[in-house]
């Protein structure tokens, strides 16, 4: 939607043959307006984009545009409004009583402000030793930079102002996620994947050689297949952990997260892993520890002093249970 509302956005701004000029900025702008309150709807991150648009209308002066879009924003928010004041309200209690749970949200950190070009240039992919992921997805991420904003070659003066556009709509809508985020925590590179096809425009106008068009192409190529293709960087694999669960036995569990265990065996019986020592009664129990460290909950230190000592770990991808 937003890719869209950006499609229609930079037909707006150019210049128009004056016998349908209007007939063609009428049906833009319709286009746009619907586009960016559908973006909206969907995620509210895209308001970053959107306030990108908005100061781009502000600094050339295009008011009538700068007015029809704030009036989208304004009926979007009316329209929201009951429905956003109650997850406000959610998130408030979840910030107090989820310990960590701004770890998972995003914190305005450098770490995560540097994930954000080096996920978009090699994918959700990670790998040991970090000293080694590190070089490589550095070095690649500033590869792929460095052709982006290499446009010291670039003759066409039209070409020279649409990347400044496009660098601006790339940049800035980060800039903005960045200091929201000292406030409510945001800055996680997937909140931000509405930015890739703008990264791709941008790749796409500087006149680069062919053999740098075709390094940049085999680049990402090579590390899409291998996200897709190696499993070991996929989700959770939830359905193999549930299969080898005994189903006889009760899970413990953060509850609040039980909803994966649910889906695939809704008939195992799920307790609370928070609860007091002397609550548990069983010889032998099973412990999924899924989001017990994002609820500041030290399970380990609480079942030792029950008495009870950790027997196996099975791991699965990215999850693992423990009988103790």
């Amino acid at each position: 939607l937003l890719t869209s509302a950006l499609y229609f956005f930079i037909s707006k701004i150019k210049d128009q043959s004056a016998s349908w000029r209007t007939k063609i900025q009428i049906k833009n702008q319709i286009y746009f307006s619907l586009f960016i309150f559908l973006s909206l709807l969907t995620f509210y991150g895209s308001i970053f984009l959107v306030a990108g648009f908005l100061l781009y209308f502000l600094y050339k002066k295009q008011y009538k545009n700068l007015f029809i879009c704030l009036f989208v924003v304004f009926v979007y928010f009316l329209t929201i409004s009951p429905l956003l004041s109650q997850q406000l309200i959610n998130s408030k209690v979840a910030l107090a009583n989820v310990t960590n749970w701004t770890l998972v949200l995003g914190k305005a950190n450098i770490k995560n402000l540097l994930l954000i070009p080096i996920k978009f240039s090699i994918g959700r992919i990670s790998f040991y030793p970090k000293w080694l992921y590190w070089g490589i997805a550095g070095a690649w991420t500033g590869f792929v930079l460095y052709q982006i904003l290499n446009i010291k070659y670039q003759t066409d003066k039209s070409k020279i102002k649409n990347i400044y556009l496009f660098v601006y709509l790339f940049i800035f809508p980060l800039f903005l996620g960045f200091i929201i985020s000292f406030w409510t925590p945001l800055l996680q590179y997937f909140r931000f994947i509405y930015l890739i096809p703008i990264m791709a425009i941008l790749l796409s106008l500087n006149k680069n050689t062919l053999m740098y068009r075709y390094i940049v192409i085999i680049g990402f190529v090579v590390f899409s297949l291998t996200y897709l293709l190696l499993p070991q960087f996929h989700r959770e694999d939830w359905k193999s952990l549930v299969k080898n669960l005994q189903k006889d036995r009760p899970v413990y569990m953060i509850k609040a997260s039980s909803d994966p265990v649910k889906y695939y065996n809704n008939k195992l019986i799920i307790k609370e892993l928070r609860i007091s020592n002397y609550e548990l009664k069983e010889k032998q129990i099973t412990i999924i520890p899924y989001t017990a460290d994002i609820y500041g909950f030290d399970y380990k230190k609480s079942l030792t002093k029950s008495g009870y000592q950790q027997k196996e770990v099975k791991n699965f991808r990215e999850l693992s249970f423990e009988i103790w």
